[in-house]
C-alpha cells in the first residue's frame, strides 16, 4: 500500500509498515513543518492514502473544501506508547483494502469509515 504518514504518526509505526512492504513517505522526513493542506495535496497527487493522528484534516476534508480522494485515516488513539501505536496501525491498516475514497476514524475497538465529499477539481 501506497502511504503518506503525518509527521505526527510515530517512527516505529512508519517502520513497521515500511517492514511490512508498504511503500510509506513520512512527513517527518521529506515534508517538515509543512501545512496540512500541502501533505493531503501531495498524498492525493502521489495517490497515497493519508495517516494521521491530527483531526484537523477531518476539518479540512469535510468543510474547508480539501480534496481528499486519496483517503484518509485518523488515528484516535489513547496511548503514549510508540510500540503500542505501531502496532495498532499495522493491524488497522492491514485489515482492509477500502481505505481510498473515505475518512476513517480507528478508535479502540472500532474503525468509521465516511465517504469523501466529491470535489469537481475542473476549472
Amino acid at each position: 500500500m501506497r502511504l503518506l504518514a503525518n509527521e505526527n504518526v510515530p517512527g516505529l509505526a512508519v517502520r513497521a509498515l515500511r517492514d511490512r512492504g508498504h511503500d510509506v513517505l513520512w512527513a517527518r522526513e521529506s515534508m517538515q513543518g509543512e501545512p496540512d493542506h500541502a501533505i493531503l495535496a501531495r498524498a492525493r497527487g502521489d495517490l497515497r492514502l493519508l495517516i494521521t493522528l491530527d483531526k484537523d484534516f477531518g476539518e479540512l476534508a469535510f468543510n474547508r473544501g480539501g480534496d481528499a480522494s486519496c483517503g484518509v485515516v485518523l488515528f484516535r488513539i489513547p496511548t503514549p506508547d510508540p510500540q503500542a501505536t505501531a502496532h495498532a496501525v499495522v493491524t488497522v491498516l492491514d485489515s482492509r483494502t477500502d481505505w481510498m475514497g473515505h475518512f476513517a476514524v480507528v478508535e479502540p475497538g472500532r474503525v468509521r469509515l465516511s465517504p469523501l465529499p466529491q470535489r469537481d477539481n475542473r476549472a
